[in-house]
């Protein structure tokens, strides 16, 4: 039984009582406390229901966060395998030390400037990695 059956039946109780709510200070009394009663169970049973819906939405969203943390904390996942390919070279700048991603367009160019600290190198690749060779600014 909800709590809006429960007054419900209380307030036939109240009515099956025959009290006088216009005269009698009691059956004004209960009359007045029935009312408030009702206006709570309505918002008992509101805040229920959007209790349930919080709830679900939650679930959906541990799930999604399920799904983050498996792709950022698996091990056999690899980041870099999604976002660079075989066009991608990671170099470190020889002034700076700054890890440097570059690709082929910038490798063939023969030289690069580094981001960070803004020296500008030359790259020539070996056939097993890539060396690099400070070029002198103009």
């Amino acid at each position: 039984m909800t709590i809006s059956e429960k007054v419900a039946y209380l307030k036939g109780l109240a009515e099956g009582l025959n009290l006088d709510t216009e005269k009698s200070k009691e059956g004004k009394l209960i009359s007045v406390m029935i009312g408030i009663m009702e206006e709570l169970a309505m918002s008992v049973e509101d805040l229920e229901e959007n209790a349930l819906n919080l709830g679900e939405e939650i679930d959906v969203l541990s799930d999604d966060l399920s799904d983050v943390e498996d792709i950022v904390f698996d091990e056999d996942y690899d980041a870099q395998d999604e976002d660079y390919d075989d066009d991608w070279f990671e170099v470190e700048c020889p002034s700076c030390n700054e890890p440097l991603m570059i690709d082929e367009e910038a490798l063939a160019s023969g030289e690069v400037e580094c981001p960070n600290c803004g020296s500008r190198f030359a790259m020539e690749l070996s056939d097993d990695d890539e060396e690099e060779v400070p070029v002198e600014e103009e």
